[in-house]
């Protein structure tokens, strides 16, 4: 694929969705089945917050879009901390079933919503990382939603013409371009497997340095902020 072509990208207005529904279908089955007492673990790459915080935040986030509550300042940080604090009474079942609703439901309105939430399904991906981190278990910014979110990844780059990158990936067949393909920067290089790129892209931490990284430093690659 030229640089033309990916310019002039068509968006998949499913594609968001679809990560949801997958991830939905492994992370749901997943708390279920953990002891009440890990959501009060730690979430990895969230600082201050629980594995219970982060899914309240999720739920919430998407019960947003599935009721359309859209208010001024939704989804800073104040909003968010709002949202977390207006489920503190409920029980951790609750929260699940919230989000198991939201996971499920919101992916047509993501489509319809023209690209402007595609990245709340990202980070709702991302998220579910995070718990996976923090039970360790498997799969974590991996899994089943991988080939689904790196192409998500690759356009939402593209679009907010982000650092670009030329990404080789141990674990994917076909390199994987992020970022400005203007072609007026030269793309930095990664060298290593996706997961530790989903990390560096989402600004979570790095345990093993079992990659490459040329032209770029760690920090540049965040797109969360």
């Amino acid at each position: 694929m030229t640089s033309a072509d990916l310019l002039h990208e068509v968006r998949d207005p499913e594609l968001p969705g679809r990560l949801l529904t997958m991830e939905r279908d492994a992370l749901i089955p997943l708390l279920r089945a953990r002891p009440e007492a890990d959501f009060a673990l730690p979430a990895a790459g969230c600082p201050g917050w629980t594995v219970r915080d982060v899914l309240a935040h999720c739920s919430a986030a998407l019960t947003r879009v599935v009721e359309s509550r859209f208010e001024k300042g939704v989804f800073s940080p104040e909003s968010n901390a709002r949202d977390i604090a207006e489920r503190a009474d409920w029980t951790h079942a609750r929260v699940v079933d919230e989000l198991e609703r939201g996971m499920g439901e919101a992916g047509p309105l993501i489509a319809r919503a023209g690209g402007a939430l595609d990245k709340l399904a990202l980070g709702e991906w991302v998220h579910a990382g995070d718990v996976r981190e923090a039970f360790g278990a498997p799969g974590a910014y991996a899994g089943a939603g991988l080939p689904y979110a790196l192409p998500l990844l690759a356009r939402l780059t593209r679009e907010s013409g982000h650092l670009p990158l030329h990404a080789d990936l141990d674990d994917v067949d076909e390199p994987l371009r992020l970022g400005d393909v203007s072609g007026e920067r030269t793309p930095a290089r990664y060298i290593g497997d996706a997961a530790t790129l989903v990390r560096l892209c989402a600004g979570r931490p790095v345990h093993e340095r079992g990659y490459e990284l040329a032209g770029a430093r760690e920090g540049e690659l965040n797109i969360f902020g």
